[in-house]
C-alpha cells in the first residue's frame, strides 16, 4: 500500500513490531515489549489523523488505493444492470450508472469513475466528464423519474474534461441543462462525495435533495494546485490554497454546503473499505426512509431553496 508522508512514523511502528512478532515465535520475552509499542502505535495514529491538515486531508482523498465509483457499485447494491450512451453523440466511459437494488430499495446508481492503473484511467479518462457524460447521467436520471426510482449520485472527479473537443460539443451548455434539469426532476435525489469533487464536473452531478461528503472527501470550485497557481503564480502552495479554499467536509456542513459527513475508518477509506461501504449504504437507506414519504412539490420546492440558501456572509 502506498505510504502517504504524514503516515512514514506510523509505518516505521509497525515494522517494528512485525519484526519482533517474528522473533518472539521462539522468544516470549517480547511479548511485552510488543504490547507497549502496539498501545504507542494507536495512540500514535489517533494523534496523527486527529491533526491532518487540509492538504494532507487532500492527499488521503487522492490516495491510489481508495475505493471508486465501481467499488461502491458492486459493495453497496445486490443486483445491477449498467445502461450506457447518452443517444445523441456516444458513450463516456467516466461515468458508470445502471439499475441498482440495495437493502431492497430499487434505485439508479450513477457514479464519476476515475480507473484504478494507467490502463483503466485512459480507458476513463481520469474520471474528467465529457458532454455526453453529462447528457448520459441526465438521461439515467429522467429514466429513474419515469419509473420513480430514488437516484443516487457518486461524485469523485478532477472536474470536467477541459480539452476542445469537449468545448467543441457544447461541455458549458451540457453542465448548465443538467443543473437546470436536475432540479425539476420528481424524484428523491441523494448525492454522495466519495473523492474529489472539483468545479463544474461534480456539481453537474450534485444537484440533490441530500448532499453527503465522506469525512476526507473534497468538495471545491478549483483544486487546491489550480488555485495557488492563479493566486501565487506558484502551484507549490497547493497546502496554503487547500487551508483557504475551506473544501474539507466540517468546513462545508458549516456553511451549509453539504447536509451530512459520513465517517471513515481512522486513516481513511482506504484502511478499510468494507467499513466505508456499510456506512454509506447505512446513510443511504436511512435517507431514503425519510425522502420518499414527502409530497413531489414538497421535495422540489426544498431542493429549490436548499441550493438558493447555501452560503453565508459576514
Amino acid at each position: 500500500m502506498d505510504i502517504l508522508p504524514h503516515e512514514k512514523q506510523i509505518q516505521e511502528y509497525e515494522k517494528t513490531i512485525d519484526h519482533l512478532k517474528k522473533q518472539s515465535v521462539d522468544n516470549p520475552l517480547f511479548r511485552n515489549e510488543i504490547k507497549k509499542l502496539e498501545q504507542k502505535l494507536e495512540k500514535l495514529k489517533e494523534k496523527t489523523y486527529k491533526e491532518l491538515t487540509p492538504w494532507q486531508r487532500v492527499m488521503i482523498c487522492r490516495h491510489p488505493s481508495r475505493p471508486h465509483s465501481l467499488d461502491y457499485i458492486k459493495n453497496l447494491c445486490e443486483r445491477f444492470q449498467e445502461l450506457s450512451g447518452d443517444r445523441a453523440f456516444g458513450e463516456d466511459t467516466s461515468i458508470v450508472g445502471g439499475i441498482g437494488l440495495i437493502g431492497g430499495m430499487k434505485c439508479m446508481i450513477i457514479g464519476q469513475e476515475k480507473g484504478f492503473d494507467t490502463e483503466s484511467r485512459v480507458y476513463r479518462n481520469f474520471g474528467m466528464l465529457n458532454p455526453e457524460g453529462f447528457r448520459k447521467a441526465l438521461r439515467l436520471m429522467q429514466l429513474a423519474e419515469k419509473f420513480s426510482l430514488p437516484i443516487i449520485s457518486l461524485l469523485d472527479t478532477p472536474g470536467a474534461n477541459p480539452r476542445l473537443e469537449a468545448e467543441e460539443r457544447g461541455q458549458g451548455w451540457a453542465i448548465a441543462l443538467n443543473l437546470r434539469e436536475m432540479a425539476r426532476i420528481k424524484t428523491p435525489i441523494m448525492v454522495v462525495v466519495i473523492g474529489e469533487g472539483c468545479s463544474g464536473g461534480a456539481l453537474g452531478m450534485g444537484v440533490g435533495d441530500v448532499v453527503a461528503m465522506l469525512e476526507h472527501a473534497y468538495y471545491t470550485v478549483i483544486s487546491p494546485e489550480g488555485c495557488a497557481s492563479i493566486l501565487w503564480k506558484d502551484a507549490d502552495k497547493k497546502a496554503e490554497a487547500a487551508e483557504s479554499l475551506k473544501l474539507n467536509s466540517e468546513n462545508l456542513l458549516q456553511l451549509g454546503v453539504i447536509d451530512a459527513v459520513i465517517g471513515e475508518p481512522l486513516g481513511g477509506a482506504h484502511q478499510d473499505p468494507q467499513k466505508t461501504y456499510q456506512n454509506v449504504k447505512k446513510f443511504l437507506l436511512e435517507q431514503w426512509e425519510v425522502l420518499k414519504h414527502l409530497p413531489t412539490e414538497l421535495l422540489l420546492e426544498q431542493r429549490y431553496l436548499k441550493f438558493r440558501k447555501m452560503g453565508f456572509f459576514l
